[in-house]
């Protein structure tokens, strides 16, 4: 599964690079490639409102084919940033983790996991409150924070606790089994392999378990690989087990669903609410 082709690189890079991250607003602090790990890329970005006493907690994870991205794209930060932190008083952290073919889908996660413990005992610090943290995720990242989401024992594993819930955003592998079942894009061969038994360890609608944490499933009504059906799929499957997982199909593409959310409007305002019950609940 080592994937090393440049041309095909390149072509990730320029889906997934969204340019230069746009300057902070004064009054935000941000720190800088803490680690969570000792791999140069288990690193993650605080940004800090003024003065934050027990602020709740967002948790971003970039997208990126699972192969490339970083936590500092604009599209990753910037409107999430000045809506999370500026506007809400948020704390919001954005992570890098290892990549394809350096390690695998579920070494991925446990990466994800360990910053998602590393943040909740280190938020006391930063002010804070670390049984307010929400999950948020990205293409790759979505598929990553979903699979956690699922069976949260996985995280639990990495020494991870509770969090509030996981907004998904538009994964076309939330049902990694059906999608590699038919015609697929042929990096996806390169990421979950041949192995049926592999890809539905690492799909997340056959990872539920009665403890899996809220969800929100965002997806994108303009792509042509069923992330909406796989979306539906993925919240019928959580409800079937008395878990709490809701759809928010968007008339965005794959880059705005991430892009666009904290901008004004529907969509930001439906994920606020979403957050907002989670962060209500006791």
């Amino acid at each position: 599964m080592k994937w090393r082709t440049h041309a095909a690189a390149a072509m990730l890079l320029a889906l997934f690079a969204f340019g230069a991250q746009a300057a902070l607003p004064d009054d935000i602090r941000r720190l800088d490639d803490l680690p969570y790990g000792p791999d140069a890329r288990q690193r993650m970005d605080i940004f800090l409102p003024a003065a934050p006493q027990r602020a709740p907690m967002l948790l971003m994870v970039h997208g990126g084919a699972w192969m490339v991205g970083d936590k500092s794209m604009s599209r990753v930060i910037d409107a999430k940033v000045a809506h999370w932190v500026g506007e809400r008083g948020y704390i919001v952290v954005s992570i890098n983790y290892r990549m394809v073919p350096d390690i695998d889908v579920q070494a991925q996660a446990r990466d994800v996991a360990r910053a998602l413990a590393a943040v909740q005992a280190r938020a006391g610090e930063w002010g804070g409150d670390a049984s307010r943290v929400v999950l948020m995720g990205h293409s790759a990242g979505a598929h990553l924070v979903a699979l956690l989401s699922a069976d949260p024992t996985r995280a639990a594993a990495e020494g991870a606790g509770p969090w509030r819930g996981t907004v998904v955003l538009d994964s076309a592998a939330i049902d990694t089994v059906a999608l590699m079942s038919r015609r697929h894009l042929r990096f996806y061969d390169r990421v979950f392999g041949a192995d049926p038994a592999y890809w539905r360890s690492v799909s997340p609608t056959a990872a539920f378990t009665p403890r899996a944490v809220p969800t929100l499933v965002v997806c994108s009504t303009l792509r042509r690989d069923d992330s909406c059906g796989q979306a539906k799929v993925f919240v019928d499957r959580a409800r079937a087990l008395g878990a709490t997982s809701e759809l928010l199909p968007q008339a965005l593409d794959h880059a705005s669903v991430n892009g666009e959310l904290g901008l004004p409007g529907a969509y930001t305002a439906s994920v606020d609410a979403f957050i907002d019950r989670l962060l209500a609940a006791r």
